[in-house]
């Protein structure tokens, strides 16, 4: 089993705008009873660190997180390794082309499939300037990392596919603006997963990935464990 998964504490990436993790201990230490005891309370928005994007996210009317089918949780994985192409790249938009060479060399993707980019952004995790291209709270003007073109997610939807990931903060590279990917994907109610760590781990097919969002009602997202067995 891999975990493909960031930790959430005071490091983890959320998008600009957003506060981040918070994490505060209510106590600690031996009750008046005897015995140890310790609990928290936590905060977080529903996007970021390694995170689900329900479609109602960019869709009005489709599924939220709780609505997202169970068996829609769990599929093929298929890792598609861009990290030669991808390079230094901030900006790099991944291609209709690049998802067609991978299904040349191993099978066509079909509606049971969960399809992995590893772009190798990930490298820069938790470094936010690195990452993200801008670590000024509020800045989204300043931001680059690779992401899925329209053309490519056009097509990624006419495979009717699961959901899609990668390890870059948003299914959409990042100087857009008005997110293509994610109006055609979540359009679909093909969920997205952001933030994806060790990818590096995985083989380009053969591997069952798990999805396990936090179940929240009428949640536009959620952070999530992510997991695959080879």
């Amino acid at each position: 089993m891999i975990d493909l998964t960031h930790p959430f504490d005071s490091e983890t990436i959320y998008w600009p705008t957003a506060k981040g993790f918070e994490l505060r201990e209510i106590f600690a230490g031996v009750t008046e009873g005897g015995y140890f005891y310790s609990g928290n309370t936590f905060c977080a928005p529903e996007h970021g660190g390694t995170h689900l994007d329900a479609p109602i996210h960019f869709a009005r009317g489709k599924w939220t997180v709780d609505q997202i089918p169970v068996d829609h949780l769990s599929g093929e994985a298929a890792l598609i390794d861009l990290r030669q192409k991808v390079g230094d790249e901030a900006d790099y938009l991944i291609s209709r082309k690049d998802i067609e060479s991978w299904e040349e060399e191993n099978k066509p993707l079909s509606g049971n499939h969960i399809v992995l980019f590893l772009t190798g952004w990930g490298r820069f995790w938790p470094d936010k300037k690195k990452y993200l291209g801008s670590d000024v709270f509020g800045d989204v003007t300043h931001l680059h990392f690779p992401g899925i073109s329209e053309q490519a997610a056009r097509y990624l939807a006419s495979k009717k596919i699961k959901g899609v990931g990668l390890d870059t903060p948003s299914l959409d590279y990042g100087p857009s603006r008005d997110f293509p990917a994610h109006r055609i994907l979540l359009g679909k109610n093909i969920y997205g997963l952001e933030n994806v760590a060790y990818l590096d781990t995985l083989p380009p097919t053969g591997v069952v990935l798990y999805v396990a969002p936090m179940k929240i009602e009428g949640g536009t997202g959620a952070p999530v464990r992510i997991f695959a067995v080879r």
